[in-house]
């Protein structure tokens, strides 16, 4: 099992550069195998969408709290780390050109010497994504247009570069270096809590990180998963499972009970404090418990 850590967002911290460096090397000490940023480009004052992994239909992050762009703190973290991985959590895809964002992936990739990890979202928030220059009704189709656009800006090394004509992108003889150092570009997992987002997965994703779900409702997105990567000729075996739990309540014997269920992976949160010393305690305590080196 890998055991990720979620930055804490809600604490405010993330764009201390202090604060949240010193808090990544240790993680990176203790042995956890990555940190997950999350996103918002905006947050609407006052929203009205749903957010839906609270009955409340509010999430938990103030509308006013400090939300590092996660791909410009990854890189950041970067270069105060040797070691651990480095992931979103998730990078909502309907606010980025995916042209740009090839290049902006790759560049960290290749300075981080192959440690990003991608995890896109279609997003929630109506309010956010049109204030980014998306149709919010149609980020689904968008979404996995944009991932084929990644993956081929990527993979395309001739002298005529990549051309693409789709729906929503078009370009020709596109030339996009550097390449990311892992092979096959960065692996990208979609995270969400439908069908949709299995399905996303199955077809272009190396793996899935379902939110809000257990039970038979997370067996049926993994096996929705696996079976739209057997029509699309990939092996549904090659793609990871990625589970989130609390960091101050996971133990061996629950994290063995997720990995019956295929999770190769836990995104770990932590308590909500602003005392450094208290969230490495926190950190320390939960790699000792899991075995961590």
């Amino acid at each position: 099992m890998k055991y990720a850590v979620l930055l804490p967002v809600a604490a405010g911290v993330t764009a201390d550069p202090a604060w949240i460096g010193e808090y990544v090397r240790h993680a990176e000490d203790c042995g956890y195998e990555s940190v997950g940023a999350v996103e918002h480009a905006v947050v609407a004052s006052g929203y009205s969408s749903v957010y839906p992994y609270d009955s409340s239909g509010r999430m938990e992050l103030a509308d006013d709290l400090d939300i590092p762009d996660p791909l410009d703190l990854l890189a950041y973290l970067a270069g105060r780390t040797s070691r651990i991985g480095l992931a979103t959590g998730v990078l909502v895809l309907p606010n980025h050109h995916p042209v740009v964002l090839a290049k902006r992936l790759a560049t960290i990739d290749a300075l981080s010497g192959g440690r990003l990890r991608l995890v896109v979202g279609m997003g929630w928030m109506r309010e956010e994504i049109e204030a980014c220059g998306a149709d919010f009704d149609s980020r689904g189709r968008r979404g996995d247009e944009q991932l084929q656009v990644l993956r081929k800006l990527w993979a395309e090394t001739g002298p005529e570069g990549a051309s693409h004509d789709g729906e929503f992108f078009h370009f020709k003889g596109a030339m996009s270096y550097p390449k990311p150092v892992q092979e096959g570009g960065v692996p990208i997992h979609v995270g969400g809590h439908t069908k949709a987002a299995a399905r996303r997965a199955g077809r272009y994703g190396d793996g899935l990180q379902p939110l809000g779900v257990a039970g038979d409702e997370l067996r049926g997105l993994v096996a929705l998963m696996r079976e739209e990567a057997e029509k699309n000729g990939r092996d549904p075996d090659a793609l990871e499972l990625t589970l989130g739990h609390s960091l101050s309540a996971v133990t061996p014997e629950k994290a063995g009970r997720l990995g019956d269920l295929g999770a190769g992976r836990l995104v770990l949160r932590g308590t909500v404090t602003t005392d450094l010393n208290e969230a490495k305690d926190e950190l320390s305590a939960c790699a000792q418990r899991l075995g961590l080196s």
